[in-house]
């Protein structure tokens, strides 16, 4: 449980900060989709659902990796 703390505090990568940002937006866009409040076509609640884990996945695995300075 301490490395994840660690590699969670630890600095990442630009690379991997943009990621972690094109996630967040995914995730954002998918949560005011799901969120309408107006009904919307099955299909668009599925993809908003869809946009909302990938954003959340990408964000997370993006936030957890760090440089490796010893190579």
């Amino acid at each position: 449980m301490k490395k994840i703390i660690n590699r969670a505090k630890a600095p990442t990568p630009k690379f991997f900060k943009v990621l972690r940002n094109v996630g967040l937006a995914l995730a954002a866009v998918g949560g005011t989709v799901l969120t309408a409040p107006i009904a919307l076509p099955t299909i668009v609640t599925v993809i908003g659902s869809y946009l909302t884990l990938t954003g959340g996945v990408l964000s997370a695995v993006s936030q957890l990796t760090t440089t490796d300075d010893k190579q």
